[in-house]
């Protein structure tokens, strides 16, 4: 329980002042208890005064108001401070991850770990948030409140005191075996919440083949197994507890049993006043109230520790190192020194040289799988390289702190990625600090000014998550007005003109003109009009490059690039 304890102060990181502040007020809230339980003293000896002829003592009522202002008082706010480092200790985690989560490699995000990501950024974080404020209240207060309610026991009659200490050890006995050994069933169930939330993610992301399929209430085994995996460990873990719980309860039951037995032993055998006999039936139920309120925390704080340990997983992968240092420079030219790169064990890219120079466009063609948009990833370091150097303005990549170098470059892709958010702030997304006035002029430029405007709202109309509420074109522009915007030196376009209908086409070229004017570009592209422009064509096949030179000489010698223009040229003098 205590090395719990300590997960929780640490986990609490910044907020460790207002538990720390809880657990101060946690014992003004014992005091009160102690001021009721004097106060109720005296009331039982004045009503057995008052049965003797004496006059009751009225001040007693206000000994006992006294303690109960002192402890209500003490007590909303332990639980403020205890419920605000709950909430904020979450929050303050899940911006720590999504910080450490922005300089991992980009493989990382493969579809299990996106899963399991986002069941611990909500499932698992959450836990904490509900748990935490619970496990210090009950916990710290239960313990507090019967630990000062014992002193006074022990002031009142020893006896009594030494009974309830006993049976307060033999419950938190049982506490303490139940919290050790549920090590065992608790990270099971974590492990089920994760993996429900993922499998419930990939159906939900799958609902469109799901649907085009007529597989609706079938093929949804990996659904099923995790919601049954999830009722396993559930029910698991609340079978493991009952054992305990009942246990626990019979302490607490025997001990108050034999607390009142002495009661009327000791009274019948002249060592105990009825006041003092009174007095202790009432501290027993008192004292053993908090003792089981802090034995209900022990049973579920594994259960929080389990989490916290689920919610510190993300920040252990290891990140790019970021000992970079801000460089400004106004040459942007790019060059690749010998450099390979695989994913996992599949090599990718071998042992691959070319410089693009400053303020130059540069065409990568090759078939799928190529290695083109690796190439891509490697220059905005998404991964680092397994060997060799990729240099931006005559400086490695790696010597660049991730955020000066991700300032210098602009990528447009070809899956478009839109926030459930306005139109306005999807475009302003890298550039929050732009104008309206701004967004519209990259609107236009873009060519999506007029379908913009004809929505409702406007530039303020809502779009759905991944811009689902839009077409293919329309989302692509945005994320070209968005690149606009930024005005980087080096821009990375991968097929931007993929999902544009030929009536935008020509206005979206001069868009990624007006982008390009006087940038370095790199582009993935398969289209004629695309790259016979560009001063150099970098053709890759295989991870390697096997041909380089501009349209007119590529085209003048045998090789992928010819046949791949005269294909495209072919494809496009067909006629229905």
């Amino acid at each position: 329980m205590i090395k719990a304890i300590k997960d929780i102060w640490k986990f609490s990181g910044t907020e460790s002042g207002n538990i720390r502040n809880s657990i101060i007020f946690g014992f003004i809230v014992g005091i009160g208890r102690m001021i009721e339980m004097a106060g109720i003293y005296f009331i039982i000896k004045s009503i057995i005064d008052a049965v003797n002829g004496k006059s009751p003592s009225w001040q007693s009522f206000l000994i006992v108001l006294a303690g109960v202002i002192v402890a209500c008082f003490a007590k909303g706010y332990s639980q403020m401070e205890q419920t605000h480092a709950g909430y904020y200790m979450a929050a303050n985690k899940r911006i720590k991850i999504a910080d450490h989560i922005k300089t991992i490699p980009m493989g990382y995000f493969n579809e299990n770990s996106l899963g399991e990501l986002v069941g611990t950024m909500t499932t698992v974080i959450d836990n904490v948030e509900t748990l935490a404020p619970m496990v210090m209240i009950r916990l710290m207060e239960g313990l507090i409140t019967s630990l000062v309610m014992l002193i006074c026991v022990f002031v009142f009659d020893y006896r009594f005191g030494i009974a309830m200490l006993v049976i307060e050890g033999i419950y938190l006995l049982i506490s303490s075996m139940m919290e050790k050994k549920s090590q065992s069933v608790a990270p099971m169930r974590q492990d089920s919440e994760v993996k429900l939330v993922s499998a419930v993610l990939e159906w939900l992301q799958g609902m469109s083949v799901v649907k085009s399929f007529n597989l609706t209430g079938r093929g949804d085994k990996a659904l099923a197994d995790a919601l049954e995996y999830n009722r396993k460990s559930n029910t698991n873990m609340e079978g493991f507890y009952v054992p305990y719980t009942i246990a626990q309860k019979a302490v607490l039951q025997i001990g108050t049993f034999v607390l009142i037995l002495e009661n009327v032993v000791f009274y019948l055998n002249g060592t105990l006043s009825l006041a003092y006999a009174l007095m202790m039936v009432v501290m027993s139920f008192m004292v053993f109230a908090h003792i089981s309120s802090a034995g209900s925390a022990m049973a579920i704080i594994r259960l929080l520790t389990s989490s916290m340990d689920k919610a510190n997983k993300p920040e252990s992968i290891e990140k790019m190192d970021e000992n970079g240092d801000v460089y400004e420079s106004d040459k942007h030219d790019i060059e690749f020194k010998n450099v390979s790169f695989s994913y996992e064990k599949k090599q990718v890219l071998s042992d691959i040289s070319f410089q693009i120079p400053d303020k130059t466009t540069t065409a990568i063609v090759g078939a799928s799988g190529s290695g083109k948009t690796t190439i891509c990833n490697l220059i905005a370091r998404f991964w680092d390289t397994d060997s060799g150097e990729v240099l931006m303005g005559g400086k490695n990549v790696k010597t660049y702190t991730l955020e000066a170098l991700m300032s210098q470059i602009s990528m447009v892709f070809q899956d478009v990625y839109l926030f459930a958010d306005t139109i306005e702030n999807n475009i302003k997304f890298g550039t929050p600090s732009a104008t309206h006035e701004d967004v519209v002029r990259a609107a236009k430029e873009a060519a999506c000014d007029d379908f913009i405007e004809s929505l409702p709202d406007g530039y303020n109309t809502m779009i759905g998550e991944g811009g689902a509420s839009l077409s293919g074109g329309e989302k692509q522009r945005i994320s070209i007005a968005r690149a606009i915007l930024k005005d980087a030196p080096v821009i990375i376009l991968d097929e931007a003109t993929a999902n544009v209908d030929p009536e935008n086409e020509d206005r979206l070229q001069k868009a990624i003109g007006k982008l390009t004017e006087n940038k370095t570009i790199i582009m993935i592209a398969h289209r004629l009009k695309t790259v016979r422009e560009a001063d150099q064509i970098l053709v890759i096949d295989d991870g390697k490059i096997v041909q380089r030179g501009n349209h007119d000489e590529l085209l003048e010698m045998e090789g992928i690039y010819r046949r791949f223009i005269l294909g495209r040229q072919e494809a496009e003098n067909w006629k229905i």
